[in-house]
């Protein structure tokens, strides 16, 4: 691998752990640098548990710079909006905000400018896109492959360790393994058996479920269920989208414990499980006709015990080792921006590490500028869609009237879609070359 990088400028051989969005993401970005990596997946296939992901317009900017955003928009329910020959591929919408209880009226339309939108797609529906665009040549799949330990040799490669007795050898490796991460296990410095206790129950579980809007039409439901929906309440909300041509709707309805605080103590012992179509109903009791009606359709639904790093963590790097997306900074769901996250991690890793003047000698410190750079990005995302979720369940920073709603959620996504990317890859930059790492040009 490493004499492979060599004829591409690069005398490292590089790793990546995880074969889900973001973990592709950085290998394919990667590959269209002409940097070789090999990909560990846990699975036998790619592929993603979980319902639907919103891509922002964020992300997006990063996926039309690689070439895949049509790719990736071919596979959504938000496809219709693609057109040749510009960069709207999206019809997804920010969310109109509605009572959850009786009536169901709207309190605020989010607005939005004409290049805000984003995607919604499933999740194996995204990988699906990026399988397609990997490069063989420069990408090594190696699939039921669970990582279970990470140690440095004394020549300073690092050692993967896999379930299945078998390792592997690389200068670099990076951990795109998600919320159970093995690879930040090793950044943190956890001794081995140590429980990660950086990861937490969120005390926010969520109801799934998909309904025909025919059959909410039929049960007399007045709501107009063709757009993004936040159906906001007192310690509740849902969400609610429609998919697959508007023909079903796609529901979250979420419900959170504020009595309790955060901590790993507090982990259920199934994170995701089916529950009796009762225990839903029973949370959501008061809630108004259309709430009742979406609920009742969903006649076995899923709860999911939503885990996430919080506080969240400021180390995503130790040596040559680094991590992106879920393992670095794994987050609630409630402004939809985690995934485009971490595939902005993605993009500032593979340019960094395809520099010119990256090499095995100040691969440290290229590490240590994405760091430097990423850390306030994934703790912003995360506290940022924690405020979210409380100004939704009437636990914002003002009072839990309509007018503290709407001042909550005033410009709740502006620096979520507007951050400049280029800006903080010329900041990492800006830092190896005052650290002697790089030269200016």
């Amino acid at each position: 691998m490493a004499s492979d990088n060599v004829q591409h400028g690069k005398d490292f051989s590089l790793a990546i752990v995880g074969g889900g969005i973001c973990g592709l993401t950085l290998a394919i970005a990667l590959a269209k640098a002409g940097i070789r990596s090999d990909v560990f997946e846990a699975a036998q296939k790619y592929g993603e548990i979980g319902a639907g992901i919103a891509v922002g317009c964020n992300a997006l900017r990063v996926l039309e710079e690689l070439g895949l955003a049509r790719d990736v928009a071919a596979k959504s329910d938000s496809s219709s909006g693609v057109s040749g020959g510009d960069s709207s591929y999206a019809s997804m919408r920010s969310f109109k905000f509605v009572r959850g209880e009786s009536p169901h009226d709207i309190l605020l339309d989010y607005p939005e400018g004409p290049n805000d939108g984003g995607l919604g797609l499933h999740r194996a529906g995204f990988l699906e896109a990026l399988a397609d665009n990997i490069d063989h040549s420069m990408i090594t799949e190696h699939f039921k492959k669970r990582c279970t330990r990470i140690r440095r040799l004394e020549q300073g490669q690092m050692c993967l360790e896999f379930a299945d007795g078998t390792t592997h050898e690389a200068d670099i490796v990076i951990g795109a393994d998600g919320l159970k991460s093995t690879v930040r296990r090793f950044v943190l410095g956890l001794p081995e058996g140590a429980r990660d206790e950086s990861l937490v129950f969120t005390r926010t579980a969520a109801y799934r479920g998909l309904v025909p809007i025919e059959e909410l039409r039929a049960a007399d439901a007045k709501t107009n269920f063709l757009q993004s929906l936040c159906w906001y309440g007192q310690d509740k909300h849902l969400i609610t989208f429609p998919i697959r041509d508007n023909k079903i709707l796609n529901i979250v309805a979420f419900t959170t414990d504020f009595s309790r605080p955060m901590g790993y103590e507090s982990n259920p012992e199934e994170w995701v499980k089916d529950v009796p179509q009762a225990e839903m109903l029973k949370d959501f009791e008061g809630w108004g006709p259309d709430v009742q009606a979406m609920l009742k359709g969903i006649k076995s639904p899923s709860k999911w015990s939503i885990h996430a790093l919080y506080p969240t963590i400021d180390k995503y790097v130790k040596g040559k080792v680094a991590l992106i997306g879920d393992a670095a900074h794994a987050t609630l769901p409630h402004l939809g921006a985690g995934a485009g996250c971490g595939i902005e991690d993605a993009y500032i890793l593979a340019r960094l590490l395809s520099s010119p003047q990256t090499n095995s000698a100040n691969i440290e410190a290229v590490m240590e500028a994405y760091q430097t750079v990423r850390v306030p990005r994934g703790s912003y995302t995360a506290n940022q869609s924690k405020y979210a979720g409380d100004a939704y369940e009437g636990h914002g920073p003002s009072d839990p009237t309509d007018e503290g709603r709407i001042k909550d959620l005033d410009r709740l996504w502006e620096e979520v879609w507007r951050h400049d990317l280029k800006d903080e890859l010329r900041k990492a930059e800006d830092l190896l070359i005052e650290c002697g790492a790089f030269t200016s040009a």
